[in-house]
């Protein structure tokens, strides 16, 4: 293998993972290059101003101070020592994947890849994307073979958007390489600023671990989910229940019920391993495509709640006015990727009801070709409508106030106290 001796990676991607990422590199002493295709986000970069909520305009000046440049240049990737491509992987039409920028981004790495590269992808995707997708990509556009001139390794991103306690640095790193040198080569780069990367056996049960992570928390979502549906109509306390089994110290793990899953995690990657099943073997995950079912229908439940609230007040939902609390996908961020907020806004819509919505990081909603914005006085909206639907609870809400100051509310995430109803 050829060596170098600049310390250089090039991650490609500076989005929710990528750039994390590349905060975490430029501190541990790397050169970093911060590849994107949108020049006005890499001009922004450049400028010290960040667009994601896990890292401030501080945080942005201060990795440029340490070596960061974002660039749209890809020739960066010829002198650099590790390449790192963490580009999105949303579902295309009917649920499978969509790897097209996955595949873009390989051509784009193997036209400008040297011998000795150390080249690893982070994009979440079903198992044998890495040696059947990349891998080709990577060796047809530059004239190299992996795990001889150049090391490949699959790498799951656990980026937790918005998180206190877990960071890149203290969250344990999964890597899997097509070769054993080439697990090490991402154990080496990895290991210069995360506390605990962890080996895996190849790029397939790396891919695989990722995927199973997020199934098994779309899964117990929807456990609990069905569970509020039934326990609603059993005149059951679920969050009481909830509270109670919390208690056990072994054996259970803490799901709530909410109006439906977001973000790229959850509602996305199981289908990835669904899509792969029945790709390859002919028959369904059962379990992830129940779990999709259920949880897909929670909008809807929540309307259908809107409503018998409404209807006790003898009122319908239509011509009714809703007051929505939270449209992000996660409280206390920006980020609306997959956000249960719009289908139940859509479902409002469709039954006749005026949407109005707030939410403290949020200025403008886009709802259909609708743009919303934000109700510039909370506590005159709340006054105003026929009901306050909690979607997320912000920390900044005072949703004991809010519940008492509403005609009626409905808490979908079991934080307000009574008069609110939860879900």
């Amino acid at each position: 293998m050829v060596s170098k001796t600049k310390k250089v990676v090039t991650i490609v991607g500076q989005g929710y993972v990528g750039l994390p990422l590349a905060q975490a590199a430029a501190h541990a002493g790397w050169t970093v290059w911060g590849l994107d295709v949108t020049p006005t986000l890499v001009d922004l970069l450049n400028s010290g101003q960040s667009h994601i909520d896990d890292l401030s305009d501080s945080d942005i000046r201060g990795m440029l101070e340490a070596g960061y440049r974002a660039t749209t240049d890809p020739s960066v990737v010829s002198s650099s020592d590790v390449v790192v491509i963490c580009v999105p992987t949303p579902l295309g039409e009917g649920g499978s994947p969509d790897l097209g920028a996955v595949k873009g981004a390989s051509r784009t790495v193997g036209d400008n890849l040297v011998a000795g590269t150390t080249v690893i992808l982070e994009s979440t995707t079903y198992p044998g994307t890495t040696d059947d997708v990349v891998r080709p990509l990577l060796e047809m556009n530059s004239g190299l073979t992996a795990g001889t001139d150049f090391e490949l390794a699959y790498s799951p991103e656990r980026v937790d958007p918005g998180s206190k306690k877990y960071g890149i640095k203290n969250t344990p790193k999964l890597m899997g390489g097509i070769t054993d040198a080439s697990t090490q080569a991402a154990v080496a780069f990895y290991g210069s600023f995360v506390d605990q990367p962890v080996p895996m056996a190849g790029m397939r049960e790396a891919e695989t671990a990722k995927l199973l992570e997020n199934t098994f928390r779309h899964v117990n979502i929807a456990l609990v989910n069905e569970m509020a549906k039934f326990c609603k109509e059993l005149n059951i306390d679920i969050w009481e229940v909830i509270r109670g089994a919390s208690t056990k110290p072994f054996g259970f793990m803490k799901f709530t019920p909410g109006p439906g899953v977001g973000g790229h995690c959850i509602p996305i990657d199981p289908n990835y391993l669904s899509y792969e099943v029945r790709n390859q073997l002919g028959y369904p995950f059962r379990f992830v495509e129940l779990a999709q079912e259920i949880n897909n229908s929670m909008p809807r439940y929540v309307v259908e709640r809107v409503g018998d609230l409404l209807n006790e007040h003898r009122k319908p939902i239509n011509g009714s006015e809703i007051l929505i609390l939270g449209v992000t996908y996660k409280a206390d961020i920006a980020d609306q990727r997959e956000s249960p907020a719009l289908p139940v806004a859509e479902i409002l819509l469709e039954r006749g009801a005026t949407v109005r919505f707030h939410d403290p990081m949020i200025d403008t909603w886009q709802l259909g070709a609708t743009s919303l914005v934000r109700e510039p006085d909370l506590g005159a909206a709340v006054n105003e409508v026929d009901a306050v639907v909690v979607l997320q609870a912000h920390d900044s809400y005072n949703l004991e106030a809010i519940a008492n100051d509403s005609k009626l509310m409905l808490d979908t995430r079991g934080v307000a106290p009574r008069p609110a109803v939860r879900l």
